[in-house]
């Protein structure tokens, strides 16, 4: 019996196998960094409890807050991107149409993959130093810096990933160029 209720395509994705893929890996990396921000939340709590109500001190919960937080901003970006909740400026893809619309998005596109392929390759090579030479914190935690490093070229690696696949989007037609709706 038709009912007049059309099923929605995921945004992005279509029915690609790669898109949603990729999707699904923004949308794990983003629950990810969510639980990044609640472990930091919940680690500061109960340093202020340790601290004020026991009057006991700390030894690793600021570091661990810092490195939780900043992880979670590289691991989310890529989740984002996909919701594209990023600032968004778009007066010049409003003002133009069709060939042109679409060549500025295989541009800014391109350019943005290329400046995190950089960032990746990095980072990457960041982190592989900071293992290497067994890098850790100049605090009484010592953490092993390449734990807290690893989510530099994880988090752009990702983001890389997702870009690739907004640029795919658009190129099989699956999403409008800067997901805006032609006039």
């Amino acid at each position: 019996m038709a009912t007049g209720h059309i099923d929605p395509v995921p945004s992005h994705t279509g029915h690609n196998p790669f898109l949603r893929s990729v999707a699904a890996i923004s949308t794990l990396a983003g629950w990810t960094a969510a639980a990044m921000i609640v472990a930091a939340v919940a680690i500061t709590v109960q340093m202020i409890v340790i601290r004020y109500v026991f009057n006991g001190s700390t030894v690793w919960q600021t570091e661990a807050v810092i490195y939780l937080v900043i992880a979670a901003t590289l691991i989310g970006l890529p989740y984002v991107q996909r919701l594209r909740g990023h600032v968004n400026v778009d007066l010049i893809p409003l003002a133009l149409t069709g060939r042109t619309r679409y060549a500025m998005a295989m541009v800014t596109s391109i350019l943005s993959i290329v400046i995190v392929a950089i960032m990746v390759f990095y980072g990457f090579d960041y982190w592989h130093f900071a293992y290497s030479r067994g890098w850790t914190s100049d605090t009484i935690w010592a953490v092993r810096l390449w734990i807290p490093y690893a989510a530099i070229p994880i988090g752009f690696g990702l983001l890389l990933l997702q870009l690739i696949a907004d640029l795919v989007a658009v190129i099989i037609g699956v999403d409008k160029p800067f997901g805006l709706e032609d006039n």
